[in-house]
């Protein structure tokens, strides 16, 4: 018999590759989606939609749930509306997800919910491991409330695994789209100082992470899902200069950064020199640890 999951944020960057793979594996996927059934079919595949969760109230259950839903924290200026927004999409969403799967007929086996390096807030040059402490802001905060929800779930006997994912490179989207055009008109460079560490990870490692945490029955709490080789801002874009054979000799100094997105900045300005131990430890093998491969792949280059 299929294994039954449930899967939030399914149509995202992340989302849709981690659903076709599900399917490849034998699991029959239900996907909260705004997006017209047809429309998220042809993004994720053969799946079936649900537009709310409230759908699902009184459910027979499902035997796991991946929940990836969450606005992008860099995809507008962080106004006072904006953070509530970020909030809502990820610590409300959770909130609602946890009430509803309360009222199923049996518990899931298994919760894999998202989260964010942005957890341990600025860490400056220090080595981060998920039991590092975190910096309290806005970040910490928001992916801390994430964290809390989720975690609700382990009272009634589910397994509870959070993703602290870092900064994802992959094909065709995420952060790393929108530098490619600058980098490729010469105009790339170092942000600020380029000493803060990205906390960088290929999107199929996160996939396969992901499936990881699913499927190890010993796996729980939280994980670092972040490449095991850290890099600064600096050596992360004299890497993709070279990898797309640009200079990256245009720094965007700190206080334009700071003029032109507010408190937002601080995602670029500051960073984790995050690592995954925990993944290490409990047997994860990564696929691309190396920054320029990683970078090669994502780019075609």
């Amino acid at each position: 018999m299929e294994k039954q999951l449930l899967v939030t944020g399914a149509t995202g960057f992340i989302g849709h590759i981690l659903c076709r793979r599900l399917i490849e594996r034998g699991y029959a996927l239900t996907i909260l989606s705004r997006q017209a059934p047809e429309s998220a079919r042809a993004i994720c595949g053969r799946v079936d939609v649900i537009k709310d969760l409230n759908d699902l109230r009184s459910h027979p259950g499902f035997n796991a749930i991946i929940n990836l839903a969450g606005e992008g924290i860099a995809d507008k200026r962080w106004s006072d509306n904006r953070k509530k927004e970020l909030r809502a999409s990820r610590i409300d969403l959770t909130r609602e997800l946890v009430d509803v799967v309360k009222t199923w007929q049996r518990a899931p086996e298994v919760l894999v919910s998202g989260s964010a390096v942005g957890f341990y807030g600025n860490q400056g040059a220090q080595r981060v491991t998920e039991d590092t402490r975190p910096h309290d802001e806005f970040t910490h905060r928001l992916c801390r409330d994430w964290e809390e929800e989720a975690l609700k779930l382990e009272s009634d006997g589910v397994r509870v695994c959070l993703s602290r994912t870092g900064v994802v490179a992959g094909r065709n989207g995420g952060f790393l789209q929108r530098m490619l055009l600058p980098f490729k008109m010469g105009l790339g460079g170092k942000l600020g100082s380029g000493e803060q560490f990205m906390p960088w990870v290929h999107r199929e490692d996160v996939v396969s992470g992901l499936l990881w945490m699913l499927e190890t029955t010993s796996a729980r709490g939280p994980y670092n899902m972040v490449s095991p080789n850290p890099a600064t801002n600096a050596e992360f874009t004299r890497t993709l200069g070279r990898v797309l054979n640009r200079p990256a000799i245009l720094p965007a100094p700190a206080p334009v950064l700071k003029l032109a997105l507010g408190e937002m900045a601080g995602l670029l300005l500051t960073g984790q020199k995050a690592v995954p131990e925990r993944l290490q430890q409990e047997g994860f093998d990564f696929q691309y640890p190396d920054l320029e491969a990683a970078l090669r792949e994502s780019t075609g280059n």
